[in-house]
């Protein structure tokens, strides 16, 4: 499989990922008000694997300008139908991916990944990418599911086995301590992990790095 098949695989999938329900709403919750406190109205935001755009329609009206971007081009299309119901200055959906963006030193204050990181093909090298593009001292905030801390046989045998199926796309096995690495070998200073889960530990650590 490759970046192409994944953006197939939400694409066929994104009605039925549109028509799902947050399994942690209180989780969900604390990651939208500790982001929003981080934020500030002269921000200029981008967020990574946007999905059907919840959590950008949540954020936008908190910066002066919101960029979400996703692979899947039927994603953005439910995204952009919400927009119109409930437009948002500043807000804009596009189709694309981190290393198709250009590499222009300072076009984001703040970059936000929730559910993301694990998805990517190249860590090392989105990592780099988010890391050039923003500003001096901006910051990168993520909360993605650390496979590494889970039960070995999910990474080991389940998820290959759904990928051969079809019915899982690509996800990269991490913990928390190896992403928290690669982000500092990045240039990235980490500023918080947290634990945003409500009930018990759902390791998907929410944390906030900043550009050195």
């Amino acid at each position: 499989m490759t970046t192409a098949s994944d953006g197939r695989f939400w694409s066929r999938n994104a009605k039925k990922y549109a028509k799902g329900i947050i399994s942690d709403p209180a989780g969900y919750e604390r990651t939208l008000e500790q982001t929003r406190r981080l934020m500030k109205p002269n921000h200029r935001v981008l967020e990574l694997g946007c999905g059907t755009g919840t959590t950008a329609l949540r954020l936008a009206g908190d910066a002066r300008t919101y960029d979400a971007t996703d692979i899947s081009p039927e994603m953005i299309a439910i995204a952009e139908d919400k927009h119109m119901s409930t437009p948002i200055a500043g807000l804009t959906f596009r189709t694309a991916t981190v290393d198709a963006l250009p590499l222009d030193d300072g076009q984001a204050d703040m970059i936000l990944g929730f559910n993301y990181l694990h998805l990517v093909r190249d860590l090392p090298g989105t990592l780099e990418h988010i890391h050039a593009i923003l500003a001096p001292h901006g910051l990168f905030i993520s909360k993605t599911p650390c496979l590494g801390n889970m039960n070995s046989l999910i990474g080991l045998v389940l998820l290959p086995m759904m990928r051969a199926m079809g019915k899982a796309p690509h996800a990269g096995v991490f913990s928390a301590a190896e992403l928290a690495q690669l982000m500092e070998a990045t240039g990235f200073n980490i500023l918080a992990m947290e634990n945003h889960a409500s009930r018990g530990d759902d390791h998907r650590p929410y944390i906030v790095a900043c550009k050195q």
